[in-house]
């Protein structure tokens, strides 16, 4: 045994190794459990009950008419046999009860024995003005400029500009 052998010497004095550094770090591991456990999500808890119930109500959302398609499809349904088609394609106007005349337009496609609707911003063909109106159609409809030229080769005359329906429909009795 040699005297200066300095791991004997401590060892033979009593002493031991500074413990700071393990209470450091212990503090910082308790530190950042302690952390953890106060972020972490918890699950919602239930009020406790009171001594009167609460009753709730629910509001009720705003809502529109389904003024869309569906619409015009019903609407197109019942009256659409009157719809003059060229090419498996027409132009429609729909009434519009907010603006007070015919200001809703769409295109109707026929494929296949179903009908396609896309909403225009404006008819590209000419109002039909002629035969027997029916006040409580909801419907204005187009035909092309040559089916017209072919109808008024027969010798036929549409209704005067004033017997376009301006007005809304009457609906059916």
């Amino acid at each position: 045994m040699a005297a200066d052998d300095p791991e004997r010497t401590e060892e033979a004095r009593g002493e031991r190794p500074s413990t700071a550094l393990s209470w450091a770090m212990t503090g910082f591991v308790l530190g950042a459990a302690c952390v953890y456990a106060y972020l972490r999500p918890r699950p919602a808890t239930a009020v406790p009950p009171t001594s009167a119930p609460v009753a709730v109500t629910p509001v009720a959302e705003p809502t529109v008419p389904p003024r869309a398609l569906s619409t015009v499809e019903a609407v197109f349904g019942e009256w659409g046999d009157r719809a003059s088609w060229t090419g498996n394609i027409t132009e429609i106007a729909l009434w519009s009860s907010a603006a007070g005349a015919f200001a809703e337009y769409y295109e109707v496609r026929r494929t296949g024995g179903l009908l396609y609707f896309r909403s225009i911003p404006a008819l590209t063909r000419r109002v039909i003005r002629r035969g027997k109106e029916d006040p409580s159609c909801p419907l204005v409809f187009t035909e092309t400029e040559a089916e017209y030229r072919e109808w008024l080769q027969h010798g036929r005359t549409e209704r005067p500009a004033e017997e376009v329906p301006v007005t809304p429909p009457n609906p059916p009795r």
